[in-house]
This record gives structure tokens, C-alpha cells and sequence, in this order.
């Protein structure tokens, strides 16, 4: 949703995908504590493409005898209930996750199974995927996880209509943001809708603004542990562009009580009480589960803008480079876990993500882009991830998962008034090193 959300990040929405939910009592991956000797547990992120994974279980389990079972997790939910399962009798055998610093912390408490012999076996399982993509969840120089899903670069999205209405194009640079703000507050709409309730969308302001200020190197240095950065005049900066869009009132007043994991800030943009959200890839899925005739006509999608001066280069993305399935070392079945993973790279897997708006990062995805529910919107993501210059995780994710309180608290107090510059910097320096 992404979330974080993130990534994916993608988020429930609607009332499908909402009655997806995880029967805890069913999850017996592990060593088959709850009686189920021939099936694997697999947990995922519940939210609109749901059946995507449900349509590769389904064909898993017509030549498979040992039998996947699909879990779900509402996505607001997802990251607490992963933490309190996995190392408990009721742990997945396989289960989503952003890589990065969202797995260290089980691999460095022996829980995650390293896939050298799985790709040793077949070397499908690492030469089938962008290998930019795959690294992002090597941990210590092993892999850990596969892709999944799709690649999910962070995109400002925008209603035309709206825009239209308002006399306003999508912005390019940040000046005609602040621009296009000003003409669609006269106009009476809310400029950016944000689900300031869930945090980490807030949090997608903060990594874009930091890396057209600064460029990639600042994050980098801080994931690292260097805690000067934080206090630098790029950061500085950085924030105080922020602040200056805060204060012109881009947001509204209401942000903090709006969630995009309730399909609240999707409703914004569809229904024209916003021009523009800033979120993860998977906004199109969301939208075209719940408003597939705005898709259709008035959702219009773009790059952050750029920052005149600004060290970054206006191609770089963030976001989640994709999202994976890691594989608990207790699973009962790593032959089955083995075979399940391989569709992660079959034609079908390509397909069925394309079909609903995920891009995944398979060596075959361009002979399908063509078959995807936008072609245009795909060719676009493809083509921006392929040639971006650096393409940064999102920054709760690149952590790990004990920084996630403080990072959330600090980017949500920042934008609503409560903790100012220099209370902002103090927190981020105390966030732990990846």
C-alpha cells in the first residue's frame, strides 16, 4: 500500500477485499503444528490483487500433493501480525515482505531459510528476475527472498478533471506545484489528498523532497548510521521546503484523520475533492477495484518534480523495488516451497500481475506488456524504472522494522505542527543503523 505499506504496499480496499482477513486458528506452516501435515502456509498482504495470488495457488494445487493455503493479513495489520506469528507455532511457511531491512532482523534471528541451494536447483529462481530488483533481498550476501508482485515506485497521481476545472497542469518542478496548489485552493479544492492516519504516506513527502534536495547519498549515508546527515543544511533544507508546502495549506487540516488502508484518501482523488496523491504504483489497482470508470477517463499519473538546484536527479525513484516471499527455515516442505516459487517468474505470474496494474520485474515482463490492464500506464512504469538513475526503498522499509515507530511519529508530528526542525533531526539521529 507499500506500505509501508507499501511495500507491496498495496492496501485493502473495497468490501472483497476487506472480508479477506487471516483465520490465525488455520496457519500451521511450521513443523504443521496445527495438524496440517501436507499443506504450506503462505502469508500475504491483503488488499486488491489478493486474487492474483489466490489464482497461483489454485494452480499450485492442481499438480502439487503437498497443498498451498492462502493467508491474509488487512494491510494496516499486516506488519504487527507478521512480527507476532513468525517466530510462534502458528508461523507461514512462506510470507510476503519488502526485503531490505524488513527481513534482517529474522535472518539474524535464524528463522529465514537462504535460497542458495533452491537457486542451486534452479537458477531460475535468481536469473529469471532484474537483478537490480533481486539484490534488495540479499541479506549478508545471501538471498533471501524472490520477487513477488511488481516493482511499486512512488508516482503523483492526479484527477484531469479536476486539473482541468482549475486551470492547472501537472507540475514539473516544485514552483509549479506550489503554483498549481494556490490556483486549486481558489477553486476550493483540497490541493493534495493525503492519509496522513496511516503515516507512511506521509512519509513518502519526506523521501522524495530529501532525495531532489540531496540526492541518494544522504539516505544512504544515514541507513549506515551516520547521524550528521540528519543535521546537514541539505536536510535542512529539505524540511524547510516541506514546511513551506505544509503551511499553504496542500493538505488540508483534516489529513491526520483520512487513511489510505481504508480507501480514504483513494476517494479524495476519484471523486474530484482532491487534485493529486502522492503514492505507491499500486494506487491504480486500488482505483480501478473501487472507481474503475475514473480510471478509465480522468486518472492522470506523473514523476515527483523536480527541485531547481537540487542535487537529485529528477529520474530518481522511490518506493518499493518490489515486494518477496520469504521462506521460514522450519517449513516441513521446502521441495513444495521450492516448486510454488517458480511461478513467480512463469508467463502466467506476469500475466495476471499486468492485469491488474502491478509491474513485475521478471526478464519476460516486456513480452507482455502489451496484455496489461493499461499498457500505456505499465510501458510508462517499465520504462521509468529501467532508466532511473537510483531508485530508493522506502524509508521505513530500508530500516529495520524497530526504527518504524519513531520514523512514523516523527514524519506525522513534523506535518501536523507538533515537533519542529530541530526535534525532527533529533529523532531521525536516533533511529538504529541498518
Amino acid at each position: 500500500m507499500k506500505r509501508h505499506a507499501r511495500l507491496l504496499r498495496t492496501v485493502v480496499v473495497g468490501g472483497a477485499s476487506l472480508a479477506m482477513t487471516l483465520s490465525l486458528a488455520a496457519c500451521g506452516g511450521s513443523g504443521g503444528s496445527s495438524g496440517d501435515s501436507d499443506t504450506i502456509h503462505v502469508l500475504v498482504y491483503g488488499d486488491a490483487t489478493n486474487r492474483v495470488e489466490k489464482q497461483l495457488v489454485d494452480t499450485f494445487n492442481k499438480t502439487s500433493k503437498v497443498k498451498a493455503v492462502l493467508d491474509t493479513v488487512p494491510g494496516a495489520d499486516y506488519q504487527s501480525k507478521l512480527q507476532t506469528l513468525i517466530s510462534g507455532k502458528q508461523a507461514p511457511d512462506v510470507f510476503f515482505n519488502w526485503g531490505g531491512g524488513s527481513i534482517k532482523p529474522y535472518v539474524d534471528a535464524g528463522l529465514l531459510m537462504p535460497l542458495d541451494d533452491f537457486i542451486a536447483k534452479d537458477p531460475g529462481l535468481k536469473s529469471n528476475f532484474l537483478p537490480s530488483v533481486f539484490d534488495t533481498a540479499v541479506v549478508d550476501g545471501r538471498p533471501y527472498g524472490v520477487p513477488m508482485r511488481g516493482t511499486q515506485p512512488v508516482l503523483l497521481f492526479s484527477n484531469k478533471k479536476v486539473l482541468r476545472e482549475a486551470g492547472v497542469t501537472a507540475p514539473r518542478t516544485w514552483d509549479e506545484l506550489l503554483a498549481a496548489v494556490k490556483a486549486l485552493k481558489a477553486k476550493g479544492v483540497t490541493p493534495i489528498a493525503l492519509g496522513g492516519g496511516d503515516k507512511w504516506p506521509t512519509q513518502m513527502w519526506f523521501q522524495y523532497v530529501y532525495d531532489r534536495v540531496a540526492g541518494p547519498e544522504l539516505f544512504a549515508k544515514a541507513l549506515k548510521g551516520d547521524k550528521d546527515v540528519w543535521a546537514s543544511a541539505d536536510s535542512r533544507k529539505a524540511l524547510g521546503m516541506l514546511k513551506e508546502l505544509i503551511d499553504t495549506g496542500a493538505f488540508g487540516t483534516t489529513y491526520d484523520s483520512v487513511k489510505f488502508t481504508d480507501g480514504g484518501s483513494p476517494a479524495l482523488l476519484a471523486t474530484g475533492k482532491a487534485a493529486f496523491e502522492l503514492m505507491g504504483s499500486w494506487e491504480y489497482s486500488t482505483l480501478q477495484d473501487a472507481y474503475p470508470d475514473f480510471v478509465k477517463n480522468d486518472l492522470g499519473y506523473g514523476t515527483f518534480p523536480a527541485v531547481e538546484g537540487g542535487k537529485g536527479d529528477p529520474a530518481n525513484l522511490a518506493g518499493n523495488t518490489n515486494n518477496f516471499y520469504s521462506v521460514l527455515k522450519s517449513t516441513d516442505h521446502p521441495e513444495a516451497v521450492a516448486e510454488f516459487l517458480k511461478l513467480m517468474y512463469s508467463d502466467e505470474f506476469v500475466k495476471a500481475q499486468l492485469s491488474v496494474g502491478n509491474l513485475p520485474t521478471t526478464t519476460n515482463t516486456p513480452e507482455f506488456l502489451g496484455t496489461s490492464a493499461d499498457p500505456e500506464y505499465s510501458t510508462y512504469q517499465y520504462d521509468l524504472v529501467k532508466k532511473a538513475p537510483a531508485f530508493q526503498l522506502s524509508w521505513d522499509q530500508a530500516f529495520p522494522p524497530a526504527a518504524t515507530t519513531t520514523l512514523h511519529q516523527a514524519v506525522q508530528q513534523f506535518f501536523n505542527g507538533q515537533m519542529g526542525t530541530d526535534a525532527f533531526i533529533a529523532a531521525m539521529q536516533r533511529l538504529p543503523a541498518a
